[in-house]
This record gives structure tokens, sequence and C-alpha cells, in this order.
């Protein structure tokens, strides 16, 4: 007896969700309607006819503004070991191949206008 109540409540309970669907559906027909309305006279108006309307709905989107441009390729030499170019002459265990963050010692060595003491002879390949 207890299923057949529960039953009977869950075929009520449906029913009521249709009638509310219904509801819901009359009340946005209504509602669109109404917006309708507003744009056949707007468009009225304006001037533009359905095949104006038509060709703006099917355009979708407006394009968007072109993207920036892709950063530019790495070269060849990214990621490969460098030969050192400066070397501190405080401490001659550090060395600064010319490339990325200069160190401090380097900054320095700038600064006091000095940096060409600390370049690297390098030996000329025959």
């Amino acid at each position: 007896m207890a299923r057949s109540t529960v039953a009977n409540q869950l075929a009520a309970i449906r029913k009521q969700r249709e009638l509310l669907d219904k509801k819901e559906q009359a009340l946005k027909s209504k509602s669109h309607d109404k917006v309708l309305a507003q744009i056949v006279a707007m468009a009225k108006d304006a001037g533009l006819s359905a095949t104006d309307i038509a060709k703006a709905l099917s355009a979708g989107k407006p394009a968007k503004a072109a993207k920036a441009p892709k950063a530019a390729k790495k070269g060849a030499l990214a990621g490969k070991k460098v030969a050192p170019k400066y070397r501190n002459p405080a401490n001659p265990e550090q060395t600064w191949t010319g490339r990325g963050v200069s160190p401090t010692w380097v900054q320095a060595l700038k600064a006091a206008g000095t940096l060409e003491s600390a370049l690297i002879t390098q030996p000329v390949a025959a």
C-alpha cells in the first residue's frame, strides 16, 4: 500500500512539473514576442530589411583584431654551451659568456667603463 501512495505522489509531482514547464514556455514566448516586436520596430525605424538582419545573424560575431605575432623563433645557438667571453679579474673562477643577465661583477665593470679589461683572449684558429 505504501508503494502505491509513493507512486501516486511521484505521478502527481511529474504532472505538476509538466504544467510548470508549459507555463514557463508560455511566459518565455510572451517575453520573446515583446522583444521581437521591439526589434522589428527598431529595424523599421533604421530602414533595415529582413535580409539585412539575416546577413548580420549569419555573419556571426564580428571579426576579432589580428592576433599579436608569435615570438621570434630561437636562434640556432639557443640552449647550446658557449665559451666564456669575460673573466672576473678579482676572482678568475667567475666567467660570463656575454649572454643573458650580466652578473654583478660585470655590471660593476660596465659602470666603471673597464669591461674590456675582463675580456678573455681567444686563440686564433688555424
